[in-house]
């Protein structure tokens, strides 16, 4: 038995299964992205790690592998996967409103990108034409496994990321046949595969209106998830099937498998029965990947790999920036998404190879951008770190004086998560001006396409602080999730403009007690109040007179009032709640 299971793919997956069972947790642990333990899983239990020892080392083989090519099934599986889960998050009205930036912004993208690439190859040395082209259009591209699992689909970046992604994806069908192909009639079958794709994308459109929903129906009567998620891989297989046999490949069907279920009122539970399933197949392709990288070569050859990588990543960042500032992206977006697309590409992997099988490019060129490509992808979740520090610096940079001079008068936010939005509303409400100041770059950019007076800036920097000058202020309100960094800025703030209002966010009655002492003029404990309220709702809801309820609520809060004064030590009771409200006689009530 134990012959068969390590003979076997049950072996590599038991491999894989355990490396996933240490990788997620560990690398969570330590907030660090798994993406990056998976690539060193593949690394190390490889045919070029442990894999290689295997042989010599009997011992060694049940926590290696030693074929990548019994894995790349699975690691097909992951792509698919993921293209359905990028389809679920989109839908088709989504994809109409971006097929100028698909088609413009992505197009120019990819195709400045390679043209650049092509025209150094052609300086530095003798290439063919048909190879340069194939392997700069190959360099050209972006993962889209990794760039859109880090960024997401609903971030400007993620957004701006996703333009250009698909418009990669679209390509790869023809770039398969004018560089895997070596026959005459590559045109005539392109276009022939085109029109048979186009046939079956639209019987899948058609199909999957009438279908899908009482399909899905029928799953939901059962109440079962496992169902859900058999109905879920069908049509996602059934669908990449149908573009797979008539040439598209199967991506593309998993995209419109996606787009088709995102239509349906049961995308929601689709995703997240589907979510582990994705990660996982994820986790065995960036596996794979990882397995790709032979440490012995680049032990040799590192100097001119890394020039070579660094050549590439450095053209798609002025490339990508310089689309994306011209096509009307912040500079803050446009930096970041720049450097998070730098790398080359899963796909990149099968350009190469498929030209390499033709003929197009040569066993050494194959060898040598296929292991750049690898470490690559091993650098692109610390590409996306670094384009998120960047694009800080950049926002940093731009500061505009006109923002802090518009301070006079304003209440100023500090953080605008849920809690400071909340608190912008009410203000604009009451039409009272304000600005918010947050270091989330991504966040900034919804805000402001929302309308609201957000500026960059990281409130833990004293120079930042300093630029705002508070001293015309209205007020200042701290909102941030953060209660150390809170009662230092209060206690900065209250130095610097010992007259400004300063009303906190305190996370309970302890953190408003410290807040008090640090200077502010009223802290708000959240989770105390919402307790209250809370009290409130249920006592209410089973049959308590109110009057009674909210005397109680009221001895209540005067309880904790009396236990915040004597925690903080204060000179008079906070109002906790208690606000004074005048009357049209100008008669004050407590």
């Amino acid at each position: 038995m134990a012959g068969e299971i390590s003979g076997s793919g049950m072996h590599d997956a038991l491999v894989i299964l355990g490396a996933a069972g240490i990788v997620i947790p560990a690398f969570a642990r330590f907030r660090i992205s798994p993406v990056i333990g998976f690539l060193l899983v593949g690394l190390i239990v490889g045919p070029s790690g442990l894999g290689g020892l295997a042989r010599d080392h009997p011992w060694l083989s049940p926590l290696t592998i030693s074929s990548r090519e019994s894995l790349e099934p699975f690691a097909n599986l992951g792509i698919i996967l993921l293209l359905f889960g990028i389809g679920l998050e989109l839908s088709f009205r989504r994809l109409y409103g971006m097929r100028r930036m698909v088609f413009g912004i992505g197009a120019a993208q990819m195709l400045g990108a390679a043209a650049v690439i092509f025209a150094v190859l052609q300086m530095i040395g003798d290439w063919p034409v048909k190879s340069a082209l194939a392997l700069s259009l190959a360099l050209a591209m972006s993962s889209t496994a990794l760039c859109l699992k880090i960024a997401g689909t609903r971030t400007p970046v993620g957004r701006a990321a996703l333009s250009m992604l698909l418009f990669e994806d679209l390509a790869l069908v023809p770039l398969l046949f004018f560089f895997g192909t070596v026959d005459a009639q590559g045109v005539g079958d392109l276009v022939r595969v085109v029109a048979l794709g186009t046939l079956v994308i639209l019987a899948m459109l058609i199909a999957g209106r009438f279908l899908l929903p009482p399909l899905f129906a029928q799953a939901a009567r059962t109440k079962s998830p496992e169902l859900f998620l058999a109905v879920s891989l069908v049509v996602v297989i059934l669908a990449a099937a149908a573009t797979s046999a008539v040439g598209l490949g199967p991506i593309i069907g998993a995209l419109v498998a996606g787009l088709l279920i995102a239509e349906t009122e049961y995308h929601s539970e689709v995703e997240v029965v589907t979510a582990p399933l994705r990660g996982l197949a994820l986790g065995v392709f960036l596996i794979t990947v990882g397995m790709l990288i032979d440490v012995a070569a680049l032990a040799g050859d590192w100097p001119l790999l890394l020039a070579a990588l660094a050549g590439v990543m450095a053209v798609k960042v002025v490339v990508t920036g310089l689309l994306l500032k011209y096509g009307g992206a912040g500079s803050g977006v446009a930096a970041e998404t720049s450097v998070l697309m730098a790398s080359p590409s899963e796909t990149t992997l099968i350009v190469i190879a498929a030209a390499g099988a033709a003929g197009v490019l040569t066993g050494e060129t194959v060898a040598f951008w296929s292991a750049a490509t690898a470490l690559g992808l091993m650098l692109t979740p610390l590409l996306a770190a670094l384009g998120k520090r960047l694009a800080r610096r950049v926002e940093t940079g731009q500061l505009a004086e006109a923002e802090i001079e518009d301070v006079a008068g304003r209440t100023v936010i500090f953080g605008f998560g849920r809690v400071g939005r909340m608190v912008a509303d009410m203000l604009a409400e009451h039409g009272r001006p304000y600005l918010a100041v947050d270091h989330d770059i991504d966040g900034i950019g919804a805000a402001r396409d929302a309308g609201h007076a957000v500026m960059f800036g990281d409130v833990a920097r004293r120079e930042m602080v300093d630029k705002l000058a508070l001293d015309h202020a209205a007020a200042a309100v701290l909102t941030m999730d953060d209660p150390v960094l809170t009662q230092r800025l209060a206690r900065r703030l209250r130095r610097q403009f010992p007259d400004l209002p300063i009303i906190a966010r305190a996370r309970d009655a302890a953190h408003a007690a410290k807040l008090y002492r640090a200077g502010v003029t009223d802290a708000v404990p959240e989770a105390m109040e919402a307790s209250l309220q809370l009290s409130e709702a249920v006592l209410v809801d089973i049959g308590v007179a109110m009057g009674p309820v909210i005397a109680s609520i009221h001895e209540k809060r005067s309880e904790l009032r009396a236990e915040i004064m004597e925690e903080g030590e204060l000179e008079h009771e906070p109002s906790l709640g208690r606000r004074r409200v005048r009357d049209m006689a100008g008669n004050r009530d407590v």
